[in-house]
Formats: C-alpha cells, sequence, structure tokens
C-alpha cells in the first residue's frame, strides 16, 4: 500500500491562464526597449493548449528591420520576467514574408498555430507589407 510522506515533492506548474497574464506583463515591459516591434505572440504548446509540467514557452516577434544576425537578436531581450522557460524567435519583417511565402512546414505550423498577443497598428503593418512589394504609398 503506498505512503504519502510530508516529505515527497509536489511539482507544480503554471496554467495557461498565468501564463498569458505574464506574457502581457513582459510585453508592456519590452515593447517600449524595441521600439521596431510589429508583431508578438507565442506559438507552440501553451497556443495549442497541450502544454504540461515542463513546456516551455515559444515565443516570436516580428520587428521592421534589424542589423543584428537572426541567431543574436533575442539576446537584447529579457525573458526572466517569464514564468516558464522561453525561446524567442525574432525575424524582420522582409524575413518573416519570405518564411511565409516560402510555405515550408515550419511557416505552416506558425501560420496555423500562433497566438498574437500584440499588433502594432495592423494598418501600418499592411501598408508597410504592401509599400515593400512595390506599390506606392499614395495608392494605399
Amino acid at each position: 500500500m503506498p505512503v504519502r510522506s510530508l516529505s515527497s515533492s509536489v511539482i507544480k506548474w503554471p496554467d495557461l491562464k498565468a501564463v498569458k497574464e505574464a506574457i502581457d506583463l513582459w510585453a508592456k515591459e519590452e515593447i517600449p526597449k524595441h521600439p521596431q516591434v510589429l508583431r508578438l505572440g507565442y506559438f507552440g504548446s501553451y497556443a495549442r493548449g497541450d502544454w504540461g509540467v515542463g513546456s516551455d514557452l515559444d515565443l516570436i516577434a516580428i520587428v521592421a528591420e534589424s542589423s543584428e544576425a537572426f541567431e543574436r537578436r533575442n539576446l537584447s531581450w529579457s525573458l526572466t520576467s517569464l514564468p516558464v522557460p522561453s525561446d524567442l524567435l525574432v525575424y524582420t519583417l522582409t524575413e518573416w514574408e519570405a518564411l511565409e511565402k516560402g510555405g515550408g512546414r515550419f511557416a505552416r505550423t506558425l501560420s496555423r498555430e500562433t497566438v498574437w498577443t500584440y499588433t502594432k497598428g495592423i494598418r501600418r503593418l499592411r501598408r508597410m507589407t504592401q509599400i515593400k512589394r512595390g506599390k506606392k504609398k499614395e495608392d494605399l
């Protein structure tokens, strides 16, 4: 017969509500530090709703432009206030558009799963996308 001990460890992991609240607070802290940010979101197990003990948080940011290499862009973002281990991918708008256009498996996963929590003026984002595709600003 199993016996419970008061010294047994219990693993408690933040639920989706707590993680979402933490993402919102984190975004409010980080957006002013990164004026180039156009969108923030999360994907993976927390976005799908199948997170569990040990799940990490997969974050994505789209910025207007960056001179930093892709591998180094996330280093200027602080993830320490988030309640679970977190990874951040930072794409420029041009890279994001190329990823979407390429239609690979990762792009389809991001398109299907990403929950966007912040968008800097969707009209502005669409206008920037159209200008980069060769349309004149006056025609928009």
